[in-house]
């Protein structure tokens, strides 16, 4: 395939920067030669790859969602093929959280998680999986310098195209590839943020995603990815205790796990998350009711709770 260049043109788009290149190929800033309406170009420069950019186009396609980035054109069968998407002028979480590390502003933190969320709500009522849920991926129409002031709409969620076809996109390719199980499965998406059912190559659900947004939830909030059982608390001070069960809530084994975006949504907007019936069953707990205490921080608790709301201790 050719070259690309500064102002070659692409369909009724005129190339102005090239944003990231990999083996995939390349993402270019265009802008429409006569009404100037700036996008992002996705370009293969390896026929390899033309087929996944029709999957991952034809995945986001039906996702209308002011927190999605939106696919606006796509020809696969053009020379160079291309998917055209919407342009979000701003950084990407990668970007922010490598600038602010473990100073992350904690209402930031509510507000992008709050936006994911109501991205992958809007996905799974579609019955599509992210399966690759990660800072690079999600994109921030807002100043850096600024960030204590987002709100979730300016959070869009990038590169669905892993979740209905298994096939590679641009961020993937850029930063991950694809991996195979024991027994020669192929599996596609970032392995450190890989849910366990999804690095085995199983059926992934909602719950895969929400347990990638954990790892996320743990990286905003102290600038580093969890390494074992530690809450976000326990790596930097004045973590809010509801921001530590939020995050136990996720990463954890998938029985344990949210059921879905939107009951995570509500926990950081309510309080603390409803136990479900199934995490009670599997802590083998018969006891209804009756009033316990924490053994880290002496908080009254319930027989029942999976994990203290007042510091995250898992119970």
């Amino acid at each position: 395939m050719a070259t690309l260049h500064e102002n070659d043109r692409i369909n009724n788009y005129l190339l102005e920067q090239r944003l990231g290149s990999g083996s995939f190929g390349e993402v270019w800033r265009a802008r429409h030669h006569v009404f100037g309406d700036v996008v992002a170009i996705k370009v293969p420069t390896d026929v390899e790859f033309v087929k996944n950019l029709q999957r991952e186009g034809i995945a986001i396609h039906g996702l209308r969602h002011p927190n999605i980035v939106r696919a606006i054109d796509l020809d696969p069968y053009s020379d160079p093929p291309y998917l055209i998407m919407e342009y979000v002028e701003g950084p990407s979480l990668r970007a922010a959280v490598d600038r602010y590390r473990a100073e992350f502003p904690i209402t930031a933190v509510v507000q992008v998680m709050r936006g994911i969320l109501r991205a992958l709500s809007a996905a799974h009522a579609t019955g599509l999986i992210h399966r690759d849920v990660k800072p690079a991926n999600i994109l921030l129409n807002h100043p850096l310098d600024a960030l204590a002031s987002i709100a979730e709409r300016n959070v869009k969620v990038a590169d669905f195209g892993l979740g209905r076809v298994g096939g590679v996109t641009a961020q993937s390719m850029l930063q991950s590839g694809s991996l195979l199980t024991d027994d020669g499965r192929s599996i596609s998406g970032t392995l450190a943020y890989m849910s366990p059912e999804q690095k085995e190559g199983r059926d992934v659900d909602p719950r895969s995603d929400l347990y990638s947004c954990g790892i996320v939830l743990f990286e905003m909030l102290t600038g580093e990815r969890p390494q074992g059982s530690d809450a976000p608390g326990s790596v930097r001070s004045g973590v809010p205790a509801i921001l530590d069960q939020v995050f136990h809530r996720c990463y954890t084994r998938y029985e344990r796990r949210y059921r879905s975006a939107d009951e995570m949504l509500s926990a950081l907007t309510d309080g603390a998350p409803p136990v479900p019936s199934v995490a009670r069953a599997a802590a083998g707990s018969d006891v209804q009711g009756g009033d316990h205490c924490c053994p880290t921080c002496n908080l009254s608790v319930d027989r029942d709770d999976q994990f203290c709301i007042g510091c995250g201790h898992q119970l």
